[in-house]
């Protein structure tokens, strides 16, 4: 299969009706859950028959599967895109978890639906996005070893720190917003600090000092 056909290129397809059909999706399972949302549902958000759907989604499975490869590909490029190699370790963790955390922040109905409703995928499509999942998480391990190499981080396991950070992340769309935290940055700026802690940030700067 070439890659102009592969099933993550097909997925999310180029028109602005299946882009609508993916937005009132998203809304849609965020509301009720994959499994008690019917593609009739999702149409009637639109004022289409389900008829209409079918020409760009087959299935409903391979409309949840064109959610999560686009929220998994966007939250990978915030975290990339915040990313600046040449600087210290810290810093980098810093942008890098702000853009992760005020991603699932800013997008919490979206990032609840792709980064919850996996286990609804079929098999091929789970693979590809557990893919995209191993590429954020590989984002964060690397700086964080990185961090440890240079002395910078003290960390007690690099495996359990980037799982506890990516998790956090993760968590964020579960509950966001609450009483207590309603603007992204602001999340953002404290976890960022709770990251930091884990790595063993402030424990280095300490003994070096």
């Amino acid at each position: 299969m070439s890659a102009e056909h592969t099933p993550a290129v097909e997925a999310l397809g180029p028109s602005k009706a299946a882009a609508r059909i993916r937005a009132a999706a998203a809304e849609a399972f965020a509301a009720k859950g994959y499994g008690a949302t019917t593609t009739r549902e999702i149409a009637a958000r639109l004022g289409l028959s389900p008829g209409a759907v079918y020409p760009h989604y087959k299935t409903k499975e391979s409309l949840l599967f064109a959610i999560s490869l686009e929220g998994h590909r966007a939250a990978l490029a915030a975290v990339t895109g915040a990313d600046d190699p040449g600087a210290a370790a810290a810093a980098r963790l810093s942008t890098t978890v702000a853009a992760y955390v005020a991603w699932h922040a800013d997008n919490h109905a979206l990032a609840r639906v792709v980064q919850y409703e996996l286990r609804s995928l079929s098999p091929e499509h789970h693979a590809l996005i557990a893919d995209l999942r191993r590429s954020t998480s590989s984002a964060f391990r690397l700086i964080i070893e990185t961090g440890s190499e240079s002395g910078e981080f003290d960390p007690l396991d690099v495996e359990a720190a980037t799982l506890a950070i990516t998790s956090l992340g993760v968590d964020v769309s579960r509950w966001f917003p609450s009483n207590t935290y309603a603007d992204p940055e602001a999340l953002a700026a404290r976890y960022v600090e709770l990251a930091l802690r884990m790595v063993g940030y402030e424990e280095a700067v300490r003994r070096v000092r």
